[in-house]
């Protein structure tokens, strides 16, 4: 049985000492797709998908060194950061990232959650978080999302329309565009998704003399399966869940 947030036993300890050893054995790798690229490992943030995982191993790896938290839903991310910030008392709570689909309707309480959302995908969805950025006195980094795989089912704006998009971002007082974020398609070659990272960092290329394409610095990009690939392609946010926190529980908050 998984020990239980909060649990001081041997079975959260082993637990947390897992974690910790996945979470540096993920470092490791990224840091050698980074040499192996001619890049600096320290461009590089990792992002833990903590999605249904249990607080245990989250905050084992908060404790760890890992600064950065991506969540899918709102809800399981408001219920989560409470219980996390709660057992990290005074310690320096992380950087939340919204990285999966967002309604409008939720835009208020994604805005109480989180410090980044990655999956900014149309104009009616970005004037909303600005005008909730604006109410609650703050600007709100974003990133954009693009379908590069064009599959009907996957959130993001499809490349064509990407630049008009960026460009009405732009005009928002208290949204700053970051950067790109794509998912390639479901793969069990890496490989296969190189075409993919190698277009989202062109397109960042592109963009640059477009109003609102000179703020362009991150690419989000690579998951557990990926993301030496997408380094190596010039990510500079990998999310990463499985490869640090094990697999998913089923209703886990």
């Amino acid at each position: 049985m998984s020990a239980r947030a909060g649990d001081d036993g041997p079975g959260a300890a082993a637990d947390e000492s897992r974690v910790a050893e996945k979470l540096a054995a993920v470092r490791q790798r990224m840091e050698a797709a980074a040499r192996s690229a001619g890049r600096r490992p320290e461009e590089l943030t990792l992002v833990g998908v903590s999605k249904r995982q249990p607080t245990e191993r989250v905050v084992a790896a908060l404790r760890a060194g890992l600064t950065h938290l991506g969540e899918n839903y709102v809800q399981e991310a408001q219920e989560k950061r409470a219980r996390i910030e709660a057992l990290l008392g005074e310690a320096a709570p992380p950087r939340w990232h919204m990285i999966g689909g967002l309604q409008r309707n939720k835009a208020r309480s994604a805005l109480e959650v989180f410090d980044c959302v990655e999956t900014v995908d149309r104009p009616a969805l970005a004037r909303e978080l600005d005008k909730r950025a604006a109410a609650a006195g703050r600007r709100l980094d974003v990133l954009l999302q693009v379908n590069l795989s064009r599959e009907e089912q996957k959130g993001g704006v499809l490349e064509e329309a990407l630049p008009a998009l960026l460009e009405s971002c732009a005009a928002l007082e208290h949204l700053c565009v970051t950067g790109l974020m794509t998912i390639p398609a479901a793969t069990d070659d890496p490989e296969q998704s190189r075409p993919v990272f190698r277009r989202l960092r062109a397109l960042q290329g592109e963009l640059r003399d477009i109003p609102g394409g000179e703020s362009l610095r991150d690419l989000s990009m690579g998951m557990s399966s990926d993301f030496e690939v997408a380094i190596q392609e010039g990510a500079t946010l990998v999310r990463v869940g499985t490869a640090i926190f094990g697999p998913r529980q089923a209703g886990t908050a």
